[in-house]
């Protein structure tokens, strides 16, 4: 079940993306954007954890996490450090998958010929 709850909540947030695509004039950068921001705020007021904990992956592999990700990290770095600790712990939580994402790109990209 927990595989079905994953699917539906990936699969209704893209389908949101893809009518917000074929219906505006906005561009795939400013739908990432608008996730990302959504995301934070969604853990602004507590509900993005209940929802990883509802549909799991579903929910943790989105973009809409990286901004759950960045608001959590932030906000423990305050509870640390003080103002300071917005900025020096903004990207710790999601520090692993930005790199992954940069030594992939770069291996696949040694490997592969871009199309022209």
């Amino acid at each position: 079940m927990q595989y079905l709850y994953a699917f539906i909540f990936a699969g209704t947030a893209c389908l949101i993306a893809q009518i917000i695509f074929e219906n505006t004039k906005l561009t795939p950068g400013h739908v990432t954007s608008i996730y990302t921001v959504a995301g934070a705020i969604l853990s602004f007021f507590g509900l993005y954890d209940k929802l990883i904990t509802k549909f799991g992956a579903g929910a943790s592999v989105l973009i809409s996490n990286f901004g759950h990700m960045l608001y959590s990290s932030a906000l423990l770095g305050y509870e640390e450090h003080g103002i300071l600790g917005l900025f020096s712990e903004l990207l710790c939580k999601s520090s692993a998958a930005i790199v992954g994402a940069i030594v992939f790109s770069f291996v696949l990209a040694l490997i592969f010929d871009p199309k022209d």
